[in-house]
């Protein structure tokens, strides 16, 4: 068959074998809105040429009885050559069934999933490289912040106090030109989380066991509850080993064990107590020391002891429990007078102001003190108070009281011990004397059968509160009335 003349007119209703010549040539009439060349070996391609002159390569055909016409390109950019490779695939899939719409949403799909995969183990790597890095400090943090809610102000603070990096002011009395030493879990608290393995740990309680042993097995309670948290967490888990690194024999050896304290005020020991706590100058902690005593309650107990929680007319304490959150005990008379007798300052019922003796003397040692720190240097009568409001630990005061009357190694604590044992040489039930002093309840009948109202735990409680006092040698009429509540000016 010879080859049309190149200046033959196209005849747009038959395939033709496409040349470059030809597709140059093509042109549509004026009366239609676009003309198709046909390829005579593909079956299927064609071009479209419009009336606007433009020329796009297309491939149509049927899909189960549906039209599928794709558009591959404009000519010259797709070649006749590229046109027909394409033409070429798509024929083979409808042949075949296959829609190249389909494959091409699927092929979308795997690929954004394949994109998707790539960005979270790219994210992934970078999590777990910020978390190899994080810190236990970091991380103790968190841990403080999460579990606050479930904790006492005490249990927190022994968080705070063993992590922390001292080098601040002491705010004991008499050091405050002395700087705080840096807690026992301190130096911990720079290393990497996933660092911290047994090992470090075992280190750690060796070189701590040998200058401070009560405070780094106190630390190593805390460290060791924090770890086994952060095995709970999905964030944390994986920078720890399987088990719990301070969880070892040789770390707990190492810590020693603590020392049974044996302190407490004999019998014939209280009138001779009484008379020196009562010769305290300061009457608030002289009151705070008698009622530590004769409630058997905890240090931060009474501490914390608010005027609200003081109820004169239906005679009953609310104490902050540890153990329970809050527990009721009766408010005692002589309780009671000692605790009406206090001015009230503030919120709390042993409130921390108190007169500094100024002393010319003591004037001049607290001057040159303020001008050290950069604090304005005090002048006559000035009325101190605690960053808390309620008064601290009064261990000087009480160890100066008993060293008087020769009553060695008695500590705050041993007051409340002193109320267990003393509550043995009358006829309590031992479950009383636990209720007040907020123990848990032992034994099946205790914990599931008795419950004591207010009213019953006060017949029990004037009882040692009379028995104490009269092995004391105090003249007491509980039939009096205590004095009222007065407030006085800060």
């Amino acid at each position: 068959m010879a080859r049309p003349s190149k200046t033959a007119a196209i005849d747009y209703a038959a395939p033709h074998e496409l040349t470059h010549g030809l597709l140059e040539r093509a042109a549509c009439p004026a009366e239609l809105p676009f003309v198709l060349v046909r390829d005579a070996d593909k079956k299927g391609l064609r071009l479209r040429v419009t009336k606007a002159g433009g020329k796009h390569w297309q491939f149509e055909t049927r899909i189960k009885g549906k039209l599928f016409t794709r558009a591959l390109g404009e000519w010259p950019a797709v070649s006749i050559d590229a046109a027909k490779v394409e033409a070429h695939r798509l024929r083979g899939l409808t042949e075949a069934g296959t829609d190249p719409r389909e494959l091409e949403r699927q092929q979308q799909t795997e690929q954004a999933a394949a994109i998707e995969a790539a960005a979270a183990k790219e994210a992934q790597q970078a999590q777990q490289k910020a978390a190899q890095a994080l810190t236990v400090g970091e991380v103790w943090k968190d841990y403080l912040e999460k579990r606050r809610p479930f904790w006492g102000d005490l249990h927190y603070r022994d968080h705070l106090d063993k992590a922390s990096p001292g080098g601040v002011p002491s705010k004991r009395r008499g050091a405050s030109d002395k700087l705080t030493k840096p807690g026992p879990l301190a130096e911990l608290m720079p290393l990497p989380l996933i660092d911290l393995d047994q090992a470090k740990i075992e280190a750690w309680a060796a070189n701590e066991g040998k200058t401070r042993p009560s405070s780094a097995r106190l630390a190593w309670r805390l460290l060791t509850v924090f770890l086994t948290w952060c095995a709970e967490q999905p964030e944390y888990s994986a920078l720890l080993p399987h088990r719990n690194p301070a969880k070892t024999k040789k770390a707990r050896e190492a810590l020693g064990k603590a020392n049974v304290k044996y302190d407490v005020l004999q019998k014939n020991q209280l009138s001779a107590w009484f008379t020196a706590v009562q010769k305290i100058q300061n009457p608030t902690i002289s009151a705070f020391l008698q009622v530590l005593l004769l409630t058997g309650a905890r240090l931060n107990e009474v501490q914390t002891m608010r005027w609200e929680d003081v109820n004169t007319q239906w005679k009953g304490l609310s104490i902050n429990d540890k153990m329970e959150g809050t527990r009721e005990v009766p408010l005692t008379p002589y309780v009671e007078k000692l605790i009406t007798a206090l001015p009230r300052r503030n919120a709390y019922v042993f409130a921390s102001a108190r007169v500094l003796d100024m002393s010319e003397k003591n004037i001049e040692r607290r001057q040159a003190k303020a001008a050290k720190r950069g604090k304005p240097a005090p002048v006559g009568e000035v009325l101190e108070t605690s960053e808390t409001g309620y008064i601290s630990e009064p261990n000087t005061p009480h160890t100066r009281a008993c060293r008087t009357v020769g009553i060695e190694g008695l500590t705050l604590h041993g007051l409340r011990r002193s109320f267990a044992s003393l509550c043995e040489w009358l006829d309590i039930p031992g479950g009383v004397s636990a209720q007040i002093q907020g123990h848990a309840p032992q034994g099946v009948r205790e914990q599931n059968y008795i419950r004591r109202p207010l009213d019953l735990l006060r017949v029990h409680h004037e009882k040692i509160e009379a028995w104490i006092l009269e092995q004391a040698g105090i003249k007491f009429d509980p039939k009096a009335k205590p004095g009222k509540l007065h407030a006085v000016a800060a």
